[in-house]
């Protein structure tokens, strides 16, 4: 009786905000491989069955994580500047949003259609597009090819999200920068001089610049005439 009475008590407080943040702050820390209903009753101190009447199943639960992402992007207001100027302010804007979480970016990818805010980017995507000149089905795959880069250039950045804590992705990093500065030059030339910036990063906001302009770069170069 006592465990129930803790149990119904702590429930009380216990709503989904709270847990989808919990749920990305562990996924932040550890990676998405971390985050289970177990744990995450634990830091609660709930058992897992009170999580599952908020999220039937752990697949529900990622979907939340992937709506608040996709809540955070904070799309700019439509101007009369060329179209590509507003894509790229778009798509900026849906990169700021998923940064600070390299090891859930690729949630979002299956939520875009399936929820208001992912629905809201996509609309202002394809309208920019469609605006643009490109007929809808060409705008449709453009559109889906540069959030799927843009995804990756989030969860790929190098040296950032594959491992644990700061000190041992800097480990990480210089195993993998030894390895390749390793290789016979004379067969990889190019990669052992490249080592070190194929594999981590200097400067984050020089990272996400050139991704940006490769993407509406990109765009700009398919003819709409397709």
């Amino acid at each position: 009786m006592v465990g129930t009475r803790r149990e119904s008590t702590t429930h009380r407080g216990l709503d989904p905000d709270k847990i989808v943040a919990s749920a990305l702050a562990v996924a932040d820390a550890d990676g998405l491989g971390a985050v289970t209903i177990r744990r995450l009753a634990q830091q609660h101190d709930v058992t897992p069955m009170a999580l599952y009447r908020h999220f039937r199943d752990k697949d529900e639960l990622l979907d939340a994580i992937a709506d608040r992402l996709l809540s955070a992007v904070a799309l700019p207001e439509p101007d009369n500047r060329p179209w590509h100027e507003q894509t790229r302010d778009v798509l900026s804007a849906f990169l700021a949003a998923l940064r600070p979480h390299p090891n859930v970016a690729q949630l979002t990818l299956a939520r875009i259609l399936t929820s208001a805010p992912g629905l809201a980017l996509a609309e202002r995507t394809l309208a920019l597009l469609h605006e643009a000149g490109y007929q809808t089905d060409h705008a449709a795959r453009l559109g889906r090819q540069v959030i799927c880069s843009l995804i990756t250039l989030v969860s790929t950045e190098p040296g950032v999200g594959q491992h644990g804590n700061a000190e041992d992705r800097e480990d990480a990093v210089r195993a993998e920068t030894a390895k390749l500065a390793a290789l016979p030059p004379r067969r990889y030339p190019h990669v052992v001089a490249a080592a070190g910036a194929l594999t981590s990063v200097d400067r984050q906001e020089d990272y996400y610049r050139l991704g940006l302009d490769l993407a509406v770069a990109g765009l700009r170069g398919v003819s709409p005439a397709h």
